[in-house]
C-alpha cells in the first residue's frame, strides 16, 4: 500500500514546493498547472483503457464496464476543457472608469429594465429604489410587470419611474423585454444602451457609470457583471456553513467568467448586464428559442461582430434561491436552455452558425459540464453497488492499482483547482452541489436534446415564508434510499457474504462506496431546510452610533444591521416601545425600540417611504455583503462535522 501511495505523495510534495513561486494571474503559471494535470489525467486514462476493462464479450461485466468507461472518458474530456479555459484570466477593473457621464444629463441615454412576474412588494421596492438612485446623468427606469398588478403600478408611480405591462406573457422574460424594446424604440428619444435587472437585484450607485465606460469600444455588445447575493444559498444554510463556505455561484462568477473573458468567450447572464441597444435591434431583440435567452444574446450578437466582456466588480446585489426546490429548479432551467442552444442554429455543431472555433469549444465545454459530469456522478453511485451486490466487475482493478494511477491526478488536479479558485472549488463540496441537482439536471439534458422546443420558462421563486424547518421529502427519500443501498451493499459483501473475490477486488469498491456514503450523508442533511427567521438579512458591525432621545444624545455601538432594523450595544438601553433617533447611513433615522437584549437593545426603523428610500440606497451602497478572498478546507470540514454530529 505504501508503494501505491508514493506517486500521490510525490504529486503533493511537488505542488506544495512549486505553487509558492507562482502568481495566480500569470498565464504561464496557470498553463503549467493545467498541463501537468492533463498529463496525469492521460496517464490515468491510458491505464483505465488498457488495464481495467473486462474482456469484450457479451457479459454483464462488459455491458456495464464499457459504457461506464466511455462515460468516465467524457467527464475527463469535460475536465480537460475546463483546464484549458482556466489557463487564462482577465481583470478589466482598471479599464472601467467613472467620468463626467456620471453627472452629465447629456450622457448616452440608458434605459434600465426591471423584469418582474410574481415577486413580492418588499423585494421589488428594494430594486426600484436602488435603480432610481444610481449616479448617472441620463437614464430611465422601467418596471416590466408580467404580473399586471395594480399595487405595483401605484408603487412605481410613487417612486417616480415608468411602468410597462403587456396583454399576455408570451415568451416569458425574453418576450417581456422585447415588448419593452419596441416601446422605448418608438419614443422620441430611444436609448443607446439597455441595462437589465432581475426583480431581486439591487444596483449599486455606480453600476451604470462603471459599465458604460467599457462601451466606448464599439465592438462591445454586452458588459456583464457578476451576481452577488445578500443571503446564503440553501447549501450554505442547510449545512450551517455560511461563515466558511461561499455561495455555489462564486466559482462561476469569480473564477470561470474572468477566464472565459480572457479567451473572448464570456457570455451574457441576463441580470446585471448592460447591452448595446443598436445590437439588440440588429438581432431582432432577445432570442426566444431557448429558456436561457441571455446566453443566446451573446451568440447572436457575435454574428454581427459584437462581443460580450466581463467586468468582475460587485455592482449589483440580489437574492440567491432561498429553498432547495428553487435552487434545483434554477439549475435545471439553465441546463435545459443550454441543451436547446446545442440543438439550435447557434449550437457548436451547427453548419449555419458563424461562430468561431473557440466559441464552439466554449459551448462544448458547457454541454459536457452538464451532460457528462452529472451523468458520471450518478453512475459513480451505481457501479460499486453492482459489484458488491451482484459481483459485476465493471472496473477490473484493485485499490492499490487505482491509487498508483488515479491518486496523483486527483491530488494535483484538486489542489490546482483549489489554488486557482482560492478555495472556491473543493472536491467534496462540488460533488454535493452536483449530486443534489443531478436528477433534475439529467431530466433537463434528456428533455432538451430530445425535444428542444415548447418548454415554458420556470421562474425561480424568491421571498415567501421560510421561518420554519422542513424536509424536502422527495429528495430525502431518493438520497436516503441511495445511502441505505450503499451501506447495505457494504454489509452484504463484507459481512454477510464475504468471498475471496471480495477480498481481491473489494478494496476499490469499499473505498468508493465509503466515499459515496459520506457524500450522500451530507446531501441528506442538505435536504433538511433550516429556518430563515428574518425577512431582511442582518450583517455584523462594530462601529459607534449617535443616539438622540428626549433632547439628550449619547453614543452606543452598532452590533448588527439590516434595511429594516438594527441591534445596538448600550449599558443603559431605552425602554421598549420608545422612539429614538439613530445617526445611521449618514443621516438621522427614527426608530422604535422593539426589545431589550442582554447587552443593549434592538430597534425597528420607521416605516415612512422617505426613510426606506434612504436606508435601502445607503445599505446596498455599503460593504455589507461578505467578500470571500479565500476559502480554506479545514474550516469547511469542521463546519460539516459540526452539522453532521453537532
Amino acid at each position: 500500500m505504501t508503494s501505491a501511495l508514493t506517486p500521490g505523495l510525490i504529486a503533493l510534495g511537488a505542488f506544495l514546493a512549486i505553487v509558492p513561486l507562482l502568481r495566480r494571474d500569470s498565464t504561464m503559471a496557470r498553463s503549467f498547472l493545467a498541463v501537468v494535470s492533463l498529463v496525469l489525467l492521460l496517464r490515468y486514462l491510458q491505464w483505465r483503457v488498457t488495464a481495467t476493462l473486462p474482456p469484450p464479450h457479451l457479459t454483464a461485466d462488459a455491458v456495464i464496464g464499457y459504457p461506464f468507461m466511455l462515460l468516465e472518458a467524457a467527464s475527463l474530456v469535460a475536465v480537460s476543457l475546463s483546464l484549458l479555459f482556466l489557463s487564462r484570466t482577465l481583470d478589466r477593473t482598471k479599464s472601467a472608469r467613472i467620468d463626467g457621464r456620471a453627472r452629465d444629463p447629456r450622457a448616452p441615454l440608458i434605459d434600465v429594465f426591471i423584469c418582474t412576474y410574481n415577486e413580492e412588494r418588499s423585494i421589488l421596492e428594494r430594486t426600484i429604489i436602488g435603480a432610481t438612485g444610481m449616479a448617472y446623468g441620463n437614464y430611465r427606469v422601467w418596471v416590466l410587470d408580467d404580473g399586471r398588478r395594480p399595487w405595483l403600478r401605484r408603487l412605481v408611480g410613487e417612486l417616480g419611474c415608468h411602468y410597462l405591462t403587456r396583454p399576455d406573457n408570451r415568451h416569458a422574460k425574453a418576450g417581456n423585454i422585447n415588448h419593452a424594446l419596441r416601446h422605448v424604440g418608438a419614443l422620441p428619444e430611444p436609448p443607446q444602451f439597455i441595462a437589465v435587472l432581475d426583480a431581486d437585484f439591487v444596483p449599486r450607485p455606480d453600476f451604470l457609470s462603471r459599465t458604460v465606460s467599457l462601451m466606448d469600444d464599439a465592438s462591445v455588445g454586452v458588459v456583464q457583471t457578476p451576481q452577488h447575493f445578500i443571503n446564503p444559498d440553501p447549501i450554505q444554510t442547510n449545512l450551517a456553513a455560511t461563515d466558511v463556505w461561499p455561495d455555489e455561484q462564486r466559482f462561476f462568477f469569480d473564477i470561470l467568467l474572468p477566464a472565459k473573458d480572457a479567451w473572448g468567450v464570456a457570455f451574457c447572464c441576463g441580470t446585471s448586464s448592460l447591452i448595446r441597444y443598436a445590437g439588440l435591434v440588429r438581432i431582432g431583440g432577445f432570442p426566444t428559442d431557448s429558456v436561457t435567452e441571455d446566453y443566446l444574446v451573446t451568440l447572436r450578437l457575435k454574428e454581427y461582430g459584437l462581443n460580450t466582456i466581463y467586468l468582475n466588480e460587485r455592482l449589483t446585489i440580489g437574492l440567491a434561491p432561498e429553498g432547495l426546490k428553487e435552487y434545483i429548479t434554477q439549475r435545471a432551467r439553465w441546463c435545459l436552455g443550454l441543451m436547446q442552444i446545442v440543438r439550435g442554429r447557434s449550437g457548436p455543431l451547427s453548419r449555419t452558425s458563424e461562430l468561431s472555433f473557440i466559441d464552439r469549444l466554449s459551448l462544448a465545454d458547457a454541454f459536457m459540464s452538464w451532460a457528462a459530469v452529472y451523468t458520471s456522478k450518478v453512475a459513480g453511485l451505481v457501479v460499486p453497488w453492482l459489484f458488491l451486490l451482484f459481483g459485476i466487475k465493471a472496473v477490473r482493478a484493485d485499490l492499490t492499482e487505482l491509487l498508483r494511477y488515479f491518486l496523483p491526478f486527483y491530488v494535483w488536479h484538486g489542489l490546482t483547482m483549489a489554488w486557482l479558485s482560492r478555495g472556491r472549488s473543493l472536491a467534496m463540496m462540488t460533488d454535493v452541489s452536483q449530486l443534489i441537482a443531478a436528477p433534475a439536471v439529467l431530466k433537463a439534458v434528456a428533455t432538451g436534446l430530445l425535444k428542444p422546443k415548447g418548454h415554458k420558462f420556470k421562474v425561480t421563486a424568491k421571498g415567501g415564508d421560510r421561518d420554519r424547518r422542513f424536509v424536502e421529502w422527495p429528495l430525502l427519500r431518493l438520497y436516503g434510499s441511495a445511502l441505505v443501498i450503499t451501506l447495505a451493499a457494504i454489509a452484504y459483501a463484507f459481512i454477510l457474504h464475504l468471498r475471496g473475490e471480495n477480498i481481491a477486488y473489494g478494496g476499490l469498491a469499499l473505498a468508493w462506496s465509503l466515499y459515496n456514503a459520506v457524500i450522500l450523508t451530507v446531501v441528506c442533511f442538505v435536504c433538511i431546510e433550516q429556518p430563515r427567521k428574518r425577512k431582511a438579512e442582518r450583517f455584523h458591525r462594530n462601529e459607534p452610533v449617535l443616539l438622540r432621545q428626549d433632547g439628550r444624545s449619547h453614543l452606543a455601538r452598532l452590533a448588527d444591521i439590516s434595511i429594516t432594523g438594527a441591534r445596538l450595544i448600550d449599558p443603559d438601553p431605552p425602554r421598549p416601545g420608545s422612539t429614538i433617533e439613530c445617526q445611521i447611513y449618514g443621516r438621522s433615522i427614527a426608530a422604535i425600540v422593539v426589545r431589550r437584549t442582554t447587552d443593549g437593545f434592538a430597534v425597528r426603523f420607521e416605516e415612512g417611504m422617505d426613510t426606506r428610500v434612504h436606508a435601502i440606497r445607503a445599505f446596498y451602497a455599503g460593504e455589507y455583503v461578505r467578500a470571500y478572498q479565500g476559502v480554506r478546507a479545514l474550516p469547511v470540514g469542521k463546519a460539516l462535522l459540526m452539522r453532521l454530529f453537532g
